[in-house]
C-alpha cells in the first residue's frame, strides 16, 4: 500500500483520512488556471498551508489546489513530490499521545524554481502570465530573502543576478522578480506576494528584496520604469504581512515505524544532496495559527473558512508581537539555553522540570503579560495557556533545546528586549524590578561558556556572533568566581544585542549578579534556579 492517488481507498481502510474531492480533476483545473503558487516545498507548507487549501477542496469551497515551487533543494521535488503523486501523509501529534493521520492532496504540481532549466522556466513563466493567478506565497526561511551578509555586503551570487538581469537568476528573490516582470510584460496583471515565514515584518522583507533587485535591473537597462511603477502600485502588486505559528519538526523515527505497522510502504526519510532531512510524511503539532493582512488585488482563496485570520497590518503586527515577545518565543529561548546547560535533549522533558516550568510561567504570565499587546483576534491569555499547558509539554513533538538555541544572539533583542523597553516606557512599571527575564539572559550568557552544570563541556549551537561573544567572555571559568573581572560589562551595554542598554534599564547589575551565581561551581545552575523559583 503506497502513498499514491490509486491507493487512496486502501489508505482509508487503515483509518487514514483521505480527500473527499476528485484529485485528478483538481490537478487538471489547477494546471489550466492556477490561483496560487507557493515557494518553499518543505514541511511547514506541506503540513499546514497545503492542508488549509485541502480543507477548502474537501468542503467544496474551491476546485483548485496549489502549485509548489521549490527554490533551494530541487531533490525535494524529485524524491518527495513526484514519487508520491504530490501527496503528503500528515501525522498530527496529539498531546495525549494519539495520532491523527490524513492525506493532504491539494498540491497539484511540483515545480523547480530554476530559471536556468528551460522546462521549469517555461512552466513558471506560463503560470505567472496567466491572469487567473491570485497569490504567491513563501516559506523559504528568513535567510531566503536576504541579499546581503551580516556585514551588509551583497552576496556574490546576488551581484551576479544584478549584472545578468531577469534571464536566468539564481537567488529566490531574483527568480520571483523575474517572474513578476514576465507577468507585467504579459498584461500588468495584479497579484499578491505573501510571505508566510516565521519572521518579523515578513512582508516588508520580501517587498524590500524584490524592489531592490528591480531597481538594480532598471539601472542596467534590463527592465523599464513601467515595471518599477507596477510593483510599487498596491492595486497591482501587494506585499501583505502575516504571522504563522505551527511546529513541524523533522520526521520522527517513531512515526515512520507506526506507518510501517499500518502497512504504508516507502515512508523512510531521505537526506537530499543539500542535506535536507525530509520524508513523505510530515509529523506536526495540532495547534496552528495563520494571520494575514487582507490585501489581495486579484482576489484570494477563501482561507478564512479553513481558520485563517484576515485582518489589517496593525493587527498582524500585534499578533506577531504577542507571540514573539511574550507568549511563545521568549519561553522557548529560556528553555533552550537552560536545557542545554542542564543536559536536556527535548523541550517537552524540560516542562516536567519544576524549576524550568516555573521559569517560563513567570516570564510569560508575571513579567510579559502586563505589557503584552492584545491583538483582539486571539486572546493572549488563551494563547500562552495553550503554549505552556499543551504545546511545550507535548512529548510527541521531538523538538530539542539545541535546535532552539541556534542564533540566540539574533533573537534576544526581540524576545526579551522589547518587554524591557515596554516596562521603561510605562510610568506604572519599573524595569529594574524584573527578575525572571534577567535570569533568562544570565542563563544565556552562562550557556555561552559551553560547560554544563556537571562541569562537562558541550557543543554550542551555531550562532553568527558566537566567536565574538566567547572572546568577550574569555577568562571566565565555571567554578572560579574570581576569574570574572567584569567581562560582561561591554556585552550588557550592547544595544544591538539586547535592543537597549541593560545598564540604563537598571538590569545590568542584576544579570551580572545572577551570572556569578550560575558559575559558582558544580550544580550552581540548578541551585540558582531553585533560589529564584522556589
Amino acid at each position: 500500500m503506497e502513498l499514491k492517488v490509486k491507493s487512496l481507498k486502501e489508505l482509508e481502510s487503515k483509518g487514514i483520512k483521505v480527500p473527499q474531492f476528485d484529485v485528478e480533476s483538481m490537478v487538471k483545473k489547477t494546471k489550466e488556471d492556477p490561483v496560487w503558487v507557493h515557494f518553499g516545498a518543505g514541511n511547514i507548507f506541506r503540513g499546514f498551508i497545503a492542508n488549509l487549501q485541502h480543507a477548502l477542496l474537501d468542503d467544496g469551497v474551491t476546485d483548485k489546489g496549489i502549485i509548489a515551487a521549490e527554490t533551494f533543494d530541487f531533490d525535494i521535488i524529485d524524491k518527495i513530490y513526484e514519487p508520491y503523486d504530490n501527496l503528503t501523509l500528515l501525522v498530527s501529534l496529539n498531546a495525549d499521545g494519539s495520532t491523527s493521520n490524513s492525506v493532504v492532496a491539494s498540491i497539484a504540481e511540483g515545480v523547480k524554481a530554476n530559471l536556468s532549466d528551460e522546462k521549469n522556466a517555461a512552466r513558471l513563466k506560463e503560470i505567472f502570465e496567466n491572469p487567473s493567478l491570485q497569490m504567491i506565497s513563501f516559506t523559504i526561511t528568513e535567510k531566503g530573502y536576504a541579499l546581503t551578509n551580516v556585514n551588509g555586503d551583497v552576496f556574490p551570487f546576488v551581484t551576479k543576478d544584478f549584472e545578468n538581469g531577469p534571464t536566468s537568476p539564481s537567488h529566490a528573490m531574483s527568480v520571483v522578480t523575474s517572474l513578476l516582470y514576465a507577468r507585467y510584460q504579459k498584461g500588468k496583471y495584479p497579484l499578491a506576494v505573501v510571505s508566510m515565514d516565521n519572521c518579523s515584518h515578513n512582508g516588508e522583507k520580501v517587498e524590500t528584496s524584490v524592489k531592490t533587485i528591480a531597481g538594480e535591473w532598471l539601472k542596467r537597462g534590463f527592465v523599464d520604469q513601467g515595471f518599477i511603477d507596477y510593483i510599487n502600485d498596491e492595486k497591482k502588486i501587494s506585499f501583505p504581512w502575516s504571522m504563522i505559528d505551527k511546529i513541524t519538526p523533522r520526521p520522527a523515527e517513531e512515526v515512520k515505524n507506526m506507518l510501517d505497522e499500518l502497512g504504508v510502504e516507502n515512508m523512510a526519510p531521505v537526506v537530499t544532496s543539500k542535506n535536507t532531512f525530509i520524508a513523505p510524511y510530515v509529523n506536526a503539532e495540532v495547534p496552528q495559527y495563520l494571520v494575514v493582512e487582507d490585501k489581495f488585488p486579484n482576489g484570494r482563496p477563501e482561507l478564512e473558512k479553513a481558520g485563517v485570520y484576515f485582518t489589517d497590518r496593525d493587527t498582524v503586527n500585534n499578533t506577531e508581537t504577542m507571540k514573539v515577545t511574550t507568549c511563545l518565543n521568549p519561553l522557548h529561548t529560556a528553555l533552550a539555553v537552560y536545557g542545554c546547560v542542564l543536559g536536556f535533549d527535548s523541550i517537552s522533558a524540560e516542562m516536567n522540570d519544576k524549576e524550568l516550568k516555573t521559569l517560563v510561567e513567570k516570564i510569560g504570565y508575571e513579567e510579559g503579560m502586563p505589557v503584552v499587546v492584545d491583538p483582539k483576534i486571539i486572546s493572549p491569555k488563551s494563547f500562552i495557556k495553550e503554549v505552556i499547558e499543551e504545546r511545550l509539554p507535548n512529548p510527541f513533538i521531538p523538538d530539542t533545546p539545541q535546535r532552539i538555541a541556534t542564533d540566540t544572539s539574533q533573537k534576544v533583542a526581540i524576545r526579551f528586549g522589547e518587554t524591557i523597553k515596554s516596562y521603561m516606557k510605562r510610568e506604572d512599571l519599573d524595569a529594574s524590578s524584573l527578575t525572571y527575564i534577567p535570569l533568562a539572559l544570565a542563563g544565556w550568557l552562562r550557556y555561552l561558556l559551553g560547560v554544563d552544570d556537571n562541569l562537562e563541556k558541550f557543543e554550542l549551537s551555531s550562532d553568527p556572533m558566537l566567536s565574538e561573544l566567547q572572546s568577550k567572555l574569555e577568562g571566565i571559568k565555571v567554578g572560579d568566581v574570581s576569574s570574572y573581572t567584569g567581562q560582561l560589562k561591554d556585552v550588557l551595554s550592547n544595544e544591538i544585542l539586547f535592543g537597549l542598554d541593560l545598564e540604563k534599564a537598571g538590569l545590568a547589575d542584576k544579570v551580572e549578579g545572577m551570572f556569578l551565581e550560575l558559575i559558582a561551581g558544580k550544580n550552581a545552575v540548578r541551585d540558582t534556579l531553585k533560589k529564584y523559583l522556589a
